[in-house]
């Protein structure tokens, strides 16, 4: 395309903006209202989706391992569980660090148990972290068989169940992401067609003179492109200040919790990037959709 048809293709796409002021309205306002939906969702489900992944890698396979087991013993167990596959690192846990850490734990309560800080009951541990979260079960049950690995626990029930709720919660939340997606194309398509039926004469007119297809839908993609950009500012605007707000506030709340939010910097322009994008395809795309019925004359 020549550079003055395209300069020409800008003209005409602002010109008929504001010609057609009360639609332009009409078709941002809608593009607003969904990408603001978008955007809020967008926000509330990659936080949950980080604290399900906080929760998935905080699980770890503890191997007690067995009293009667030498140092080489030990040796052995540790590289037979550094071999299997699914591990990702082995740390040694003496049972003084053990027991340091059971009478942190338990606070006043655990004063009581420093009597055997000269006579340790406890077990030295392996502590084993899975490459994938989802893996803890297989290896548990791999390293069980082991020689000399006396117990070997990871929150056996709980653990299943929170895999079962962080991929169910996912899979809800792309379904619904992907529904009021599709929902916004359908919404802002229709809105964008009411603007383009109005103009029905004008596209008539321009066929029967001779004009080509691409040469009619060039106004409209661009007119799409200037709706869709245009109805992401205000969600930006709204979704990036409330978020700012809420992380300052949410973020001193849950000091020392393993629940935390994401950092406002990059993850808002992140969210920011992606309504743009979204903004310009869903105006473009419905423009074309709409438009295309037209060019049949």
């Amino acid at each position: 395309m020549k550079a003055n048809t395209l300069r020409r293709h800008v003209r005409e796409s602002f010109k008929s903006l504001g010609r057609n002021g009360w639609m332009m309205f009409a078709s941002v306002s809608a593009v607003t209202i969904t990408l603001l939906l978008v955007g809020v969702f967008f926000v509330i489900m990659m936080n949950l989706n980080n604290v399900a992944k906080s929760i998935e890698e905080d699980v770890e396979i503890r191997v007690h391992i067995d009293v009667a087991a030498s140092d080489e013993e030990q040796k052995a167990l540790q590289s037979q569980i550094e071999k299997l596959k699914e591990v990702e690192s082995v740390t040694f846990s003496p049972k003084e660090d053990e027991l340091d850490n059971l009478i942190t734990s338990l606070g006043e309560e655990g004063e009581a148990f420093t009597l055997f800080e000269q006579d340790n009951p406890l077990n030295d541990v392996f502590v084993v972290k899975t490459k994938n979260p989802t893996d803890t079960m297989k290896a548990a049950k791999q390293i069980e068989k082991m020689q000399f690995a006396s117990k070997v626990k990871y929150g056996q029930g709980s653990v299943e169940k929170i895999f079962e709720v962080t991929s169910v919660s996912r899979n809800i939340g792309l379904i619904l992401v992907v529904g009021l997606l599709f929902t916004a194309m359908f919404l802002i398509s229709n809105t964008i067609k009411i603007t383009i039926f109005a103009r029905r004469k004008e596209i008539e007119i321009m066929k029967l003179v001779g004009a080509t297809n691409g040469f009619i839908r060039w106004p409209f993609f661009l007119e799409g492109l200037w709706l869709g950009l245009l109805g992401s500012i205000i969600p930006i605007i709204v979704v990036g200040t409330t978020y700012y707000y809420a992380h300052g506030y949410l973020s001193e709340k849950l000091a020392g919790n393993f629940i935390q939010l994401l950092e406002f910097s990059p993850f808002i322009y992140q969210i920011s990037g992606l309504l743009i994008l979204l903004g310009a395809l869903i105006g473009v795309w419905g423009s074309l959709m709409s438009v295309r019925k037209f060019l049949k004359v």
